[in-house]
């Protein structure tokens, strides 16, 4: 195949080109092959939440991350009265936050988030979020009678999380590190989450999904204020994939199957890296199930890694799944189900992995009071270098 063009087969496509694949993203002073798999930029999308107030709505968002060639250098806000717009973009450089002023109370907004590269051009958008400005409501002043009946009650405050996740799975969220609230995504891979009765504050919350073989995503993590006496909606939410291989050792030459789950009929990008990377797409079926039979004559022997993301519609993008590792040699172990064993301690969210997801968690709660006893590893009632070292000896990566 020449370049410039493509040729095609009733079994593969390949494309070829002499220059980047997204015009003026290229900074690379050498080039690199990726061979044999279409090879391209992607980032991921922000997931938006939304604050209402006295005529304004404070919306914050996920970075959003760009892989392969593109970096997120800002963000634009869509906002409209209608759903689906047309939105009238506001530029506001690299921030995750924003206060909207000067809206009308009682009239429903609509807000999307665009991540953009360094030319302006925009390269992941989120879904759409809406929210409803009002007034504030001021608590009477006149006391109430003995025996009337009723009183003021304090507007609630609570959060309320929605996404993509894998159909039918099991969608936890943890609240500072915490199990909050366990939930199933529905057929179409949606999920709602709602949690109230908290604090006006700040807080740490992880969302993650449990796919049917009992393997866990990585964590979405949402740094977030909660402003007391309101709902904060945060949308958009796509849970990573999960990810497992059926073999750790695979004679070279053999296949090495691939599979996880996803949401339902997602596009499903997958890695494997070596000293080349590799590329390589399939679609999940109706129940999130994706697999793929990858072929090991095209990498050497030793360790090689692979992982996944999803999209959908080329507008919704997940962030990678975990990385997992297998190895090329001269015969075939295979994987034993259920997956691998849960370390002693440090495996602070259950994916029967010590990392730096773990760690993260651990990080929250340093020297902070009355830690959870899961976290508090040598029962001191603190969290402090003594508990990291010990996690540090059970750390798988």
């Amino acid at each position: 195949m020449f370049s410039g063009g493509y040729s095609t087969s009733s079994s593969y496509r390949l494309f070829g080109a002499i220059s980047q694949i997204s015009i003026g993203t290229s900074t690379a002073t050498n080039f690199n092959l990726n061979s044999g798999f279409l090879y391209f930029p992607f980032a991921s999308s922000p997931a938006v939440s939304a604050t209402v107030g006295d005529g304004q709505v404070s919306l914050s968002w996920s970075i959003s991350q760009g892989f392969l060639g593109w970096n997120v250098s800002g963000y634009n806000i869509g906002q409209s009265t209608i759903s689906g717009g047309p939105y009238i973009y506001t530029s506001l450089g690299n921030v995750t936050s924003s206060t909207r002023t000067g809206l009308t109370n009682g009239t429903t907004y609509y807000f999307v988030v665009r991540a953009e590269d360094a030319f302006g051009n925009s390269i992941a958008t989120s879904t759409e979020v809406s929210a409803t400005p009002k007034a504030a409501v001021v608590p009477p002043t006149t006391p109430v009678s003995p025996g009337g009946g009723g009183g003021y009650a304090a507007p609630a405050t609570g959060v309320v999380f929605s996404g993509k996740a894998y159909p039918g799975s099991n969608v936890i969220l943890l609240k500072d590190a915490q199990l909050a609230v366990k939930t199933i995504a529905g057929p179409d891979s949606k999920f709602e989450i709602s949690l109230s009765g908290l604090a006006g504050g700040d807080y740490n919350f992880s969302l993650y999904g449990e796919d049917k073989n009992g393997i866990r995503s990585p964590l979405f993590t949402f740094f977030l204020t909660i402003t007391s006496g309101a709902t904060t909606n945060i949308s958009g939410i796509f849970i990573a994939p999960t990810i497992a291989v059926d073999k750790k050792e695979v004679k070279r030459g053999d296949n090495i199957t691939i599979f996880g789950q996803s949401a339902s009929q997602a596009d499903i990008v997958i890695s494997v890296s070596s000293e080349e990377e590799f590329f390589t797409r399939t679609i999940s079926d109706k129940d999130g199930i994706y697999l793929y039979n990858f072929d090991t004559s095209l990498v050497d022997y030793g360790t090689h890694h692979t992982k996944s993301k999803a999209s959908i519609a080329e507008q919704l993008t997940s962030n990678w799944s975990y990385l997992i590792s297998f190895k090329v040699g001269t015969q075939s172990v295979a994987v034993t189900f259920p997956i691998g064993k849960a370390p002693e301690k440090g495996d602070l969210n259950n994916d029967k992995r010590v990392n730096i997801i773990d760690f993260s968690i651990a990080a929250y709660w340093y020297k902070r009071e009355s830690p959870p006893a899961a976290i508090d590893f040598n029962g001191d009632g603190k969290v402090d270098l003594v508990d990291f070292s010990i996690m540090a000896y059970y750390w798988t990566g």
